[in-house]
C-alpha cells in the first residue's frame, strides 16, 4: 500500500507518534518539555524516526535530514546536564527541539503529497507549486513560532 516497503512502514510508524506528541506540547507549553512524559516519548520516538530513515532512504537529502534531527536532538535533550547555570541553555534547547519537530514535518508533508492518494498522488513531482507552498509554509511557521518562543522566554525571564 502507498509504495511503502516494511521497513517503511517500520520507520513510518515509529516516528508518527512525534508528530501529535509535538504538536501537543507547542499547543500546551508552547514547546517540545523534554524533562515530560511527553517529551520522553517525543525524544524515543524521534530517534527511531531518524536513526530509520538510514535503512529506506533513496535521496541523499533523506540521511542529512536523519543527521540533522539526531544531532539535534542530542544537543536539545543534553544541554541541560552541561555544567553552569545558564538561561541560554534555555533558548538552544527550545530552538534544536522546534527545529526537530521541523525537520519531522518537511519528509512528512512531503511523503504525504506524493502518496496520497494511493495509486493518484497530489504531488508527482518534487517542484510542484502545491509541495513548494506547503514546504513553504513550514518554513514560515517555524520563522514565527521560534521568534513566538524566544520573545516568551524573554517575558519569562524578566521580573514582574
Amino acid at each position: 500500500m502507498f509504495g511503502i516497503s516494511t521497513l517503511g512502514w517500520l520507520h513510518t510508524l515509529g516516528s508518527l507518534p512525534a508528530v501529535p506528541l509535538a504538536a501537543y506540547m507547542f499547543a500546551r507549553h508552547g514547546r517540545i518539555v523534554p524533562r515530560s512524559r511527553a517529551g520522553a516519548a517525543y525524544f524515543i520516538f524521534m530517534v527511531i524516526g531518524a536513526a530509520s530513515v538510514f535503512l529506506i532512504a533513496r535521496q541523499p537529502v533523506s540521511y542529512a535530514i536523519g543527521g540533522a534531527t539526531l544531532l539535534l536532538l542530542v544537543a536539545g535533550y543534553g544541554i541541560d546536564r552541561l555544567p553552569g547555570a545558564s538561561r541560554a541553555k534555555l533558548f538552544v534547547e527550545t530552538i534544536c527541539l522546534s527545529l526537530t519537530a521541523f525537520l519531522l514535518m518537511v519528509p512528512t508533508v512531503s511523503e504525504i503529497l506524493r502518496r496520497v492518494p494511493d495509486g493518484h498522488p497530489l504531488v508527482t513531482r518534487l517542484d510542484a507549486p502545491l509541495l513548494l507552498g506547503a514546504q513553504a509554509t513550514l518554513l514560515a511557521l517555524l520563522v514565527i513560532g521560534v521568534t513566538a518562543q524566544i520573545i516568551g522566554l524573554q517575558r519569562e525571564g524578566r521580573p514582574a
